[in-house]
């Protein structure tokens, strides 16, 4: 019997993003009935029976061997991020976390310590655990307890705030279904992927496609009310010891007028120990 899997969902995903002509398919002058491959063909790519691959796509066969997946990720174009994101999906489920995502303190004053850099630890779920007062002062949204995806998507502040937002949520969206694939039955992000597919339109076509990305560092320019445009370099850093965690980072080129800018949001955000006055401004605009 056929169940929908995670695996073959995201076979048929791929498989209608394929042009037939890009993997050396001669099309005739007939009206093809499906986008993309047909099944048959994927399985002719990837050197499997077709009977096999639609198993895997039908989700009767859940644990194909690495070399099985390489060839499919080959013959579905896949890069790196995608043919990672395919074995995984292909792997037992870890069990489920019901821990509580909590910074050690050495991490809190780690951040603390960098004056002109923002920071922010987020957990797998891309909530807020973490900030320093730069990070309050650039964004109302970077405060302990906000989900930084669904602000993104949702909150016009921040739609405001980032340039370039298409990209940017392009991006994000494809790195939180990285990070959804070897977790894919985790209950809270099952219930994040209702929640934001019901509450943003631009999630819901974002998620559809299937994209995924690694994404570790760049380049973002902002458009701070108070501060102006902001070129800013960031880093996603991980946090050795934790199920997730990562610390992200915002940092001006030294001696460029953005870092000028950076250090002078810095002064005025740092008057609050708790960052609330910095939070208060950059919330006017």
């Amino acid at each position: 019997m056929a169940t929908d899997t995670p695996l073959g969902s995201y076979l048929r995903a791929r498989r209608v993003l394929v042009r037939p002509e890009d993997v050396g398919i001669r099309v005739g002058v007939e009206r093809r009935r499906v986008d993309g491959l047909r099944r048959e063909e994927v399985a002719i790519l990837a050197g499997i029976s077709t009977e096999y691959y639609l198993r895997l796509e039908q989700g009767r066969e859940t644990h194909p061997s690495d070399q099985v997946l390489d060839a499919l990720a080959r013959a579905l174009r896949l890069d790196d991020a995608a043919r990672r994101y395919l074995h995984e999906l292909a792997r037992p489920a870890p069990d489920p976390h019901d821990g509580i995502d909590e910074v050690d303190e050495h991490v809190q004053w780690l951040i603390d310590s960098w004056p002109t850099t923002s920071a922010v630890v987020h957990n797998r779920y891309l909530d807020v655990l973490a900030t320093n007062a730069l990070a309050r002062a650039l964004s109302p949204n970077y405060r302990v307890g906000v989900n930084n995806l669904a602000s993104l998507l949702t909150d016009p502040a921040d739609r405001a705030l980032h340039e370039g937002w298409e990209g940017l949520t392009e991006r994000s969206v494809a790195l939180f279904r990285s990070m959804f694939g070897l977790r894919s039955h985790d209950a809270r992000l099952r219930a994040m992927v209702d929640e934001l597919s019901r509450s943003s339109d631009r999630f819901r076509e974002l998620w559809r496609r299937n994209d995924v990305a690694q994404i570790t560092d760049g380049v973002h320019v902002l458009r701070h009310p108070d501060a102006g445009a902001l070129t800013l370099h960031f880093m996603r850093v991980p946090v050795a010891g934790t199920d997730g965690h990562t610390i992200y980072l915002y940092q001006a080129e030294p001696g460029s007028p953005s870092a000028e800018k950076f250090a002078a949001l810095a002064a005025g955000g740092a008057d609050g120990t708790d960052g609330t006055a910095g939070t208060a401004r950059a919330a006017r605009g």
